[in-house]
């Protein structure tokens, strides 16, 4: 049987497959050359991540292809339903990158709090000459301990934001439509310390968050999760980060709701329209932003890689015992 990981895979996971007797190829195919070599390939088994979309033309074009692997959480670029009409089984790996995901919504709200985004921008160019004016200008930084956390969507990745929050000393509340944990388990050194949180509404957790980090797949109707509506209500000086999906915030009015004054800054690890995103977005000096590396670690790839093999390995054993 044939994998082709067309975004790659970990060298752990191929070795396992391989072991499996599994024929396994990663180079990378463009998208409008996949469907001609999954096909002179034979593949059954095709896996990706965020790059390479698997529409209803592709799977079409694909009869060989018996399972999709989708290496992440979000299912956005697979037509699920289109394919398990098909017959074809659809899974992803959503266990594996909640940590690498919390780490970096983490490492955004510090560097919002101190600036750090616009001190590394302009230290470089300016470090020597101005460097008194940058220290005055940078001198009002914001403490996370003490400070309330809002997460919206308090699945694997919100919770383990949640434990880094609190573990910085900071509240946690949280809205969801289908969690109601009261306390999650939050590992300190070798202890395990069992920490309330609280559950609230939108509108509570928009009003009494100092930062809101967003968790929640994209909407069926296709609306922000946080939009215009939304950020007229907020607490004046919030930071939002958003490492969930490209338009969970609407982001001509973050910039607006920033530029007024509302929202202190945010931090956009994924973008409505990638890989170009909005140039606004890109040379405004209040967002802290990165290239869509939320479960890029390598820590996160091999779990992923990891999960793939092994449900692909209970798959086949599954099917050759049906």
């Amino acid at each position: 049987m044939r994998i082709h990981s067309n975004d790659g895979i970990s060298s752990k996971a191929r070795e396992s497959l391989v072991e499996e007797g599994f024929k396994v190829t990663t180079d990378h195919i463009p998208q409008d050359q996949l469907n001609d070599y999954l096909n002179e390939q034979g593949v059954e088994v095709l896996l990706v991540r965020s790059a390479t979309k698997v529409r209803r033309d592709l799977i079409d074009a694909c009869p060989k292809v018996r399972l999709i692997g989708r290496g992440g959480v979000g299912l956005d670029n697979i037509d699920v339903v289109y394919a398990k009409s098909k017959g074809i089984t659809v899974v992803n790996t959503p266990a594996s990158s909640s940590i690498s995901v919390a780490e970096l919504v983490m490492a955004h709200l510090f560097s919002l709090s101190r600036s750090l985004h616009k001190c590394n921008r302009r230290m470089p160019a300016e470090g020597r000459t101005q460097f008194k004016a940058l220290k005055k200008e940078y001198e009002k930084g914001m403490e996370l301990r003490g400070k309330t956390l809002g997460v919206v969507g308090f699945g694997r990745i919100g919770q383990w934001t949640a434990r880094y929050a609190l573990g910085c000393g900071m509240n946690v509340v949280y809205t969801d439509n289908h969690a109601t944990a009261e306390a999650i388990e939050v590992p300190i050194g070798s202890v395990m310390v069992r920490v309330p949180v609280r559950m609230v509404s939108m509108e509570e957790l928009l009003k009494t968050s100092d930062a809101i980090s967003i968790h929640v797949p994209s909407q069926k109707d296709g609306r922000p999760v946080i939009g215009a509506s939304e950020l007229k209500h907020v607490k004046p000086g919030v930071v939002i980060v958003n490492t969930a999906r490209g338009g969970s915030v609407d982001e001509e009015a973050l910039l607006a709701a920033i530029k007024d004054g509302r929202v202190r800054g945010a931090a956009l690890d994924v973008f409505v329209n990638e890989p170009e995103p909005n140039a606004s977005l890109l040379v405004e000096p209040n967002l802290s932003l990165t290239p869509h590396i939320g479960a890029a670690t390598a820590e996160a790839q091999g779990r992923i890689g990891d999960e793939l093999a092994d449900r692909i390995i209970a798959w086949r054993s599954a099917a050759a015992v049906s």
